[in-house]
């Protein structure tokens, strides 16, 4: 009960106070939900990331010409398919389009190519020259479902009608979002692929822990040529993501500032009144412990409140508004596809780390000063 009785005149001292209180609620809260959108930004697009690539090929082999991606020959498949360990081998084609209409880049990809696992929201998947399939972002930005046309300009400049069969979506946005699903006969023709190149070539292993093994013999038999595991795709994406999200809170560096400013300011001294009412109440017979505990309890209400306000307002901000503010520096060029929201994946130990470098510093600098108020002879307290 004595423990409930400090609590509940810490609340109405804070009250008391609450225009200041919530001046530095509002900061304290700001500051979280910048270093939280950067947070939560980072780990769902990683997350997404992870989806995207749960069901790609253990390896994929491309073309390199004066350090960029080229056209592969089929016969390199065919010299990659005898190579022992190697399980499939399978020519991928593909590639990027740009939809001046909406303003977005569209990815279109063959209808027999290894994709994630599509769940068909609306008709089917293209079984004729002439069809198409489309993510649901496609589907959203242009306003179409099956049965209406797609109209998109090839490389000779002309507009080719596609029929759309369906609408699909899969476990990450990130990679049907944007994707037409074209026949292989349809893509070949609207890109002006030559008739023995590929885009790329996909590499299944019998087992995995022999794909670097793979992808060296690989490298050493055509020396024009990049492997690429699946392993090494993460890991690239964790390490853009890593980079851009530590440039965003270099950005925000401010804002940190400002909360060591305001944590600073608290711990240097308490204002006269507050030190007023310390005397008073040791006068009235307050124990030292109790008074500490007391401003425990006030700058634990005024850090959690301001915690779980900024954890709020960014997951508001990341998976309900789309990071409008951390969008273009995050995701970089990807701002071009049709907008997706983001699967809401929080991990609790970002959650754990941003707690532990924001609550304990404020309740320190909260409890630190009123100790030395506290030792303090009540009358000297009570003048000020």
């Amino acid at each position: 009960m004595r423990h409930l009785k400090i609590l509940e005149y810490a609340l109405s001292s804070l009250w008391r106070r609450k225009y200041k209180n919530m001046a530095i609620i509002l900061v304290y809260a700001f500051t979280i939900a910048v270093l939280a959108s950067i947070l939560f930004l980072t780990h769902a697009l990683k997350t997404e990331a992870s989806f995207l690539l749960a069901e790609a090929p253990e390896l994929v082999v491309q073309r390199v010409s004066a350090g960029r991606h080229e056209l592969i020959p089929l016969e390199y498949g065919d010299r990659i398919r005898k190579i022992p360990g190697v399980a499939e081998v399978h020519p991928r084609f593909w590639g990027y389009y740009y939809d001046a209409l909406v303003e977005a880049n569209y990815t279109l990809l063959e209808a027999n190519a290894d994709h994630t696992p599509l769940e068909m929201l609306d008709g089917h998947l293209p079984a004729a020259p002439g069809e198409c399939a489309i993510g649901s972002g496609v589907a959203a930005v242009r306003k179409i479902g099956p049965g209406d046309d797609l109209i998109l300009v090839d490389s000779t400049n002309m507009g080719i009608v596609f029929e759309v069969t369906g609408v699909f979506r899969s476990p990450s946005d990130l990679l049907t979002n944007d994707l037409v699903i074209l026949d292989r006969a349809d893509l070949i023709e609207f890109f002006g692929t030559p008739p023995d190149l590929a885009t790329d070539i996909s590499v299944r292993v019998n087992n995995p822990k022999e794909i670097n093994t793979i992808a060296e013999k690989i490298k050493r038999q055509m020396p024009d040529s990049r492997p690429i595991s699946r392993s090494e795709i993460l890991r690239t994406y964790a390490a853009v993501f890593n980079w851009r999200s530590g440039m965003m809170l270099s950005v925000f560096a401010a804002a940190l500032v400002a909360f060591c400013i305001l944590a600073w300011d608290k711990a240097t001294g308490i204002s006269a009144e507050e030190k007023r009412e310390i005397g008073i109440l040791k006068a009235v017979g307050w124990e030292t412990s109790d008074i500490l505990e007391l401003k425990f309890w006030e700058g634990m209400a005024v850090s959690l409140t301001s915690l779980l306000l900024g954890l709020l307002a960014a997951y508001v901000h990341v998976f309900f508004l789309g990071a409008t503010v951390l969008t273009p520096v995050i995701k970089g060029w990807s701002v071009l596809f049709p907008t997706f929201r983001l699967i809401p994946f929080i991990d609790p130990y970002q959650i754990l780390v941003i707690g532990f470098l924001t609550v304990p510093p404020y309740v320190a600098s909260t409890v630190i000063p009123s100790w030395k108020a506290a030792i303090t002879d009540p009358e000297t307290a009570m003048r000020g």
